[in-house]
């Protein structure tokens, strides 16, 4: 019989074919319609991830969580029920995909994050959006109560008045980004401005400035940040801390990162965009089976003091070495090579 269990051992130790088939005829006694009865007649879900999570993580009122989405690449199913044309970050455009948004534990130290929670983003089947899967996920962790992280980080596309109302009414922090045209002002006489227009405070930003944005009933610091290609962000926080410089700011900023890394080694290391089962529930459960897979060998890769790739590579390392050493395959190569 087939178990979860075994499902996830298949995603870790495939080499490269995460497909229903390949796993039937390397499993005796499991046919390929088992398989897809497998994917389609469970119910996983993302309260599996958080109960295994939890009790891994490096928490502590330091910690973050980040809130970032992807899209798992699907341009040549076009049968599949949960995948739509929608942007991905990845391409720069448009693609067909499945929409994940992820919520990603960090102790802030390098390489140290987890996964804690996520949502399938499909408005035709829930008419969710992705700002109420992340209010969704948010007001969890806060009723909940487990979690010592107190400071949200996310970019741009989940800065919306609402969200930020949200995360100031659960007295968290965050820090994020603002596209230029958000309107605000420095004083009731100036009125609501775009970013863009307005100019630099007396002293720098290196202390930022605190300002008001409109329709968020309470005030934010501004902070221009500068990346190294000359690409100008603005950055807020309702950290209204004195101390708070521009230099904290960029650390929180880059922490926002490892969801980025996260989400390239899911799409890697785990089959997540392989599974081609056409129903919903199907894809949704092998995406939990993706996830469970990740903490795995995340776990796996901490105990041994190797990376996550390292990892993923060591059980077919030795194997390589005999193939390299004595091949299975003759090699045929011309007379004049």
């Amino acid at each position: 019989m087939l178990t979860q269990r075994t499902y996830i051992d298949f995603l870790l130790h495939t080499p490269r074919s995460y497909t229903g088939t390949h796993l039937a005829a390397h499993l005796p006694a499991v046919s390929h319609d088992q398989v897809y009865r497998f994917l389609r007649d469970n119910d996983f879900s993302a309260s599996q991830l958080r109960e295994l999570v939890q009790p891994l993580l490096n928490d502590s009122p330091e910690a973050f969580l980040l809130v970032d989405d992807s899209v798992q690449d699907k341009r040549y199913s076009r049968f599949i029920e949960l995948a739509q044309r929608q942007y991905s970050g990845n391409v720069h455009g448009l693609v067909t995909g499945i929409g994940l948004v992820n919520l990603v534990h960090s102790s802030g130290e390098g390489g140290d994050f987890l996964p804690l929670d996520f949502r399938v983003y499909a408005p035709g089947q829930d008419g969710q959006t992705k700002n109420d899967h992340f209010q969704a996920m948010f007001k969890q962790v806060v009723e909940e109560g487990k979690i010592q992280a107190r400071t949200l980080l996310f970019d741009s596309w989940y800065a919306s008045s609402e969200n930020l109302k949200v995360i100031e009414r659960a007295k968290w922090t965050f820090f994020t980004t603002l596209k230029s045209n958000r309107l605000v002002s420095v004083s009731k006489e100036t009125g609501y401005q775009s970013l863009d227009t307005l100019g630099p405070p007396v002293g720098g930003w290196s202390r930022g400035v605190e300002v008001r944005l409109q329709q968020v009933p309470f005030g934010v610091k501004r902070f221009k940040l500068v990346a190294t290609d000359g690409r100008i962000e603005w950055g807020i926080t309702n950290n209204l801390a004195a101390h708070l410089n521009r230099e904290m700011v960029i650390d929180a900023v880059r922490v926002r990162w490892q969801v980025e890394e996260f989400h390239r080694s899911f799409k890697q290391l785990t089959g997540s965009e392989k599974c081609q089962c056409r129903k919903a529930q199907a894809q949704r459960n092998h995406l939990t089976c993706c996830y469970l897979a990740w903490v795995s060998l995340q776990q796996y890769a901490r105990a041994i003091g190797r990376t996550i790739y390292q990892a993923a590579c060591l059980p077919w390392a030795e194997w390589l070495r005999k193939q390299l050493k004595d091949s299975s395959i003759p090699v045929l190569l011309p007379n004049t090579a």
